[in-house]
């Protein structure tokens, strides 16, 4: 693995802590009860989509990196193609969250539209990703 691939591992690595205290907030949460978020359904089911998406988004771009420096793939593009696997578990769960951030929303708000930055930021990793691959073979 290349020293980039490596750091961007770390990097990836270092968030599942924070990963893990979503986790544990949205279980706060529930046994809590915390007003604004068992009584408000849009809200609950935002941010348990952001959480799950986080940790899945995390773990598909540590497997991403594994396979970034195997694909034949211009050093600039590999760069650019880490960082996209990196902005997907960040943006597309911010997304999630920041659009219902107050307990009283119901629907969500103009910052939704991250969750679609990070599916575009996914979408061209892998796409990226997967053309220098099958270019490599």
């Amino acid at each position: 693995m290349s020293p980039a691939s490596l750091s961007t591992a770390g990097v990836l690595l270092i968030t599942v802590p924070a990963v893990a205290y979503g986790g544990t907030t949205l279980l706060s949460a529930v046994n809590r009860r915390t007003p604004g978020y068992l009584d408000n359904p849009v809200r609950r089911g935002l941010w348990r989509a952001g959480h799950a998406h986080a940790g899945v988004l995390v773990l598909f771009a540590l497997v991403a990196m594994l396979y970034v420096d195997q694909a034949a793939l211009p050093d600039g593009l590999a760069t650019l193609t880490r960082t996209l696997f990196v902005a997907a578990p960040i943006l597309m769960p911010l997304g999630f969250f920041l659009s219902v951030a107050r307990p009283g929303d119901t629907h969500p708000n103009k910052l939704i539209r991250l969750t679609v930055a990070g599916g575009l930021c996914l979408a061209a990793g892998t796409l990226i990703l997967g053309i220098g691959l099958v270019s490599q073979g």
